[in-house]
């Protein structure tokens, strides 16, 4: 009775391919409209009226009926009792197909979880997030209603920034060179997140940059091939990461961006601080101290020349070859430490009492930095700390250095001198008072002379230009993103990592507190998903992730394990099938100087892999 009575209150049409009830169309294909029409099933009739009204719009249900159903145009069809089951058990056949349907689109596919998808993804949803959250402060970008909607939606969405937040990261402003190369791009935006003031350095301040970079960044427009532009850059900055590099091959352009950029850098970097140390009637600590300077002959008084054997008196004489020595400043203006020694067991010296600046104590200081040219020999630094006024309570500390054809800096860290008795304790710079350059035959290597004939190994030529003292600090100034060279292709591999290393060698002689990262080729893909290898010694083959060398760069600011060092990093070695010995043989041979970490954002991985490292290397 009740199927009758809805029936009763519904009219098809089936020429317009349409019927309404109380306003509710029923859209028909006009194209099939011949072979069905589609009607509503579930309705149930209004008391008060013979009209039919609609359950709920979620609950509508469609069902073919065929042309011959109807009998004439403009008549009403009724529908039976068994029709209506046939309706019924055909929407729940549609519900489940549809139910179905549902769980097949939540389910994740491949792609949902491509990590190349999720960094891309992840990057351009921060970047739409800075974006809005950089604008909070003009009132033109946060005007319409729509966008502060947004706005606090991706930031409700995305938790609060200050999760990633470091802290000093405030009060410190990073001046990045190169910010919108592979690693620069994501560099500047991980030290906005960490809550870091950018500077960044751009040659043009046109509109693509504005379009890489986020707009809280400060762009200055400079050159790191000119000087005088750099002035303005470095005002106001306390640390420098520099990740610019040369365009092209071209021996000109790698000279300007790779050597003289990171010497022009520093240099201004040096500048900026001892003006402001001016300000402060003081001296920067970023400042070398100097012992001697060698440019004059005044410049020679105080050193003097001494010979000696390790044999005693007795036997000397027997093995007594003869040996000379003499410290003198030529007429070329170089003052020159030279001689020879045939004594077996012999050795001579040059050496002085240290005076320094009222004030002064090397304690403060991290080593000691000798600007010399010399012919490939080695020598040994002797530093006597004890009480000046008693002399039998002084004891001596050594460490080696060499040296090369023509002029060298060679940094020598107060951590290498060992103490010449194993008895004495570790060396103290504050009672440092006498300097030592001592030349023996010893452990000397053969060289060759211009002429391709090995020199005599017993003859000596060190020419002196400084010795000073390098500052000590707990974290670093300047973080120089390098290369392996593993990558490059073999025909510009020799010409490009030159220049590196002689930009490399201009930072370490600058005092600056200076961190060099060495990557592998780089990749464009997420960070965070490989442990990473660190390393020392030119071994590394794999490649590494853009992101993780920004975090590595990022994480060495404020680690007093990354300040004065140098080091390869790449992906950890993954063997193919079938060759994992030679991934254990490999990793048992790189062993004792590479460590493994994976990047995490909460987990410190740089500290512990860097703290096995040599510095000043």
């Amino acid at each position: 009775m009740a199927a009758a009575s809805a029936a009763s209150a519904i009219s098809l049409n089936s020429n317009s391919g349409s019927s309404s009830s109380n306003g509710n169309p029923i859209n028909n294909n006009s194209k099939n409209s011949k072979s069905q029409i589609m009607i509503p099933i579930h309705v149930w009739p209004n008391p008060n009226s013979r009209s039919c009204q609609w359950q709920s719009s979620s609950s509508r249900r469609w069902v073919p009926l065929s042309t011959k159903a109807a009998a004439k145009d403009d008549k009403p069809t009724k529908i039976t009792a068994d029709a209506d089951a046939d309706a019924d058990a055909d929407a729940d056949a549609n519900a489940a197909k549809q139910k179905k349907q549902m769980q097949q689109r939540n389910r994740l596919e491949l792609e949902d979880v491509n990590p190349v998808g999720l960094g891309r993804r992840s990057r351009q949803l921060f970047d739409e997030v800075w974006r809005k959250f950089s604008g909070l402060g003009q009132i033109s970008s946060t005007s319409r209603a729509d966008e502060r909607d947004a706005l606090d939606a991706l930031l409700i969405r995305e938790g609060p920034l200050c999760e990633f937040a470091i802290p000093g990261a405030q009060n410190t402003t990073v001046l990045v060179v190169g910010p919108t190369s592979r690693i620069g791009r994501i560099l500047v935006r991980k030290l906005l997140l960490r809550g870091y003031t950018v500077k960044a350095l751009v040659r043009k301040t046109d509109g693509q940059a504005e379009e890489m970079l986020p707009r809280s960044v400060e762009m200055v427009k400079g050159d790191v091939g000119d000087p005088s532009s750099l002035k303005a850059a470095v005002e106001g900055c306390n640390k420098i990461i520099y990740c610019a590099t040369a365009r092209s091959t071209i021996t000109g352009d790698l000279y300007r961006v790779d050597y003289r950029g990171v010497y022009n850098l520093s240099k201004a970097f040096q500048d900026y601080n001892n003006k402001l140390a001016q300000l402060r009637a003081g001296k920067s600590s970023k400042s070398k101290l100097l012992l001697a300077k060698f440019k004059s002959p005044d410049s020679l008084h105080g050193w003097h020349v001494t010979t000696g054997t390790y044999f005693q008196d007795v036997i000397a004489s027997k093995y007594d070859g003869g040996m000379d020595a003499k410290f003198e400043f030529t007429d070329s203006g170089a003052a020159v430490f030279s001689g020879y020694v045939f004594t077996r067991g012999g050795y001579v010296e040059l050496s002085k009492t240290l005076s320094l600046p009222l004030g002064r104590t090397l304690d403060r200081y991290e080593g000691l930095l000798l600007s010399v040219g010399g012919n490939g020999r080695s020598y040994i630094l002797i530093l006597e700390a004890g009480p000046t006024a008693d002399a039998s309570q002084s004891k001596l500390y050594f460490a080696r250095i060499s040296t090369k054809a023509g002029f060298c800096r060679v940094r020598v860290p107060f951590s290498s001198f060992r103490p010449v008795k194993p008895d004495d304790p570790p060396l103290d710079p504050f009672l440092v008072h006498k300097l030592t350059i001592r030349f023996e035959p010893r452990r000397q290597r053969p060289v060759e002379g211009p002429s391709g004939v090995k020199q005599d190994p017993r003859s000596f030529t060190l020419i002196l230009e400084y010795i000073k003292a390098l500052p000590s600090g707990q974290e670093t100034d300047f973080v120089l993103v390098s290369c392996t060279g593993s990558g490059l292709e073999p025909t510009r591999r020799d010409q490009v990592l030159k220049v590196k290393r002689t930009g490399e060698e201009s930072l370490r002689r600058s005092g600056l507190g200076y961190t060099i990262i060495r990557p592998g080729p780089l990749k464009e893909e997420p960070g965070g998903q490989r442990a990473l290898i660190f390393d020392q010694g030119n071994r590394i083959s794999q490649g590494i992730s853009c992101a993780d060398v920004a975090d590595i760069c990022v994480k060495a600011l404020h680690d007093s394990t990354a300040r004065n060092k140098s080091f390869d990093v790449c992906y950890e070695y993954v063997a193919e099938q079938g060759k994992e010995l030679y991934e254990l043989l490999a990793t048992l041979c790189m062993l004792s100087a590479q460590v493994a970490h994976l990047p995490d954002k909460a987990n410190n991985y740089l500290t512990p892999a860097l703290s096995v490292l040599e510095k000043n290397t």
